[in-house]
C-alpha cells in the first residue's frame, strides 16, 4: 500500500467487493483525509474490517465472527504478518506485503459460499 493515498485505497477495496460473490455490501465506518475504515459484510454472516493510514502506511484485515477475529493480516510495527485460522492470535510473517485483494482471495477459500 505503499504511497497511496486513503481514498484510493478505500476504492480498491470497493472495486475487489464487487467482483466477489461472497460481499453482501461494503460501508464505510471511519474516514478522513489520511484514514478509512470499512466494513464489508459477507455472505455467512460474517465481516471484514479494514483499516488503512496514509501518514503511516498502517494496514490491516480481519475476518470476524461474532466480533471476534477469526483470520486477519496486518502491519504492525512495519512487519507484514498474517493471523491465521488456526491460530488467529499468532503471527505468520510474510516476505511480500498482504494486499487486500490477496486476503479476501484467502477469506472466499475459508468462507462456506
Amino acid at each position: 500500500m505503499a504511497g497511496i493515498s486513503a481514498e484510493y485505497f478505500a476504492s480498491k477495496v470497493k472495486q475487489a467487493c464487487s467482483e466477489s460473490d461472497l460481499v453482501v455490501r461494503v460501508a464505510v465506518i471511519a474516514e478522513s483525509h489520511h484514514q478509512v475504515k470499512l466494513r464489508i459484510f459477507l455472505k455467512d454472516r460474517t465481516v471484514i474490517t479494514t483499516y488503512y493510514n496514509d501518514e503511516n502506511r498502517k494496514t490491516g484485515f480481519a475476518l470476524l465472527r461474532e466480533n471476534l477475529r477469526v483470520f486477519g493480516a496486518d502491519n504492525a510495527n512495519g512487519i507484514w504478518h498474517w493471523h491465521p485460522f488456526e491460530d488467529p492470535t499468532g503471527h505468520v510473517r510474510s516476505e511480500t506485503e498482504i494486499t487486500f485483494e490477496e486476503f479476501l482471495a484467502r477469506v472466499e477459500n475459508l468462507v462456506p459460499k
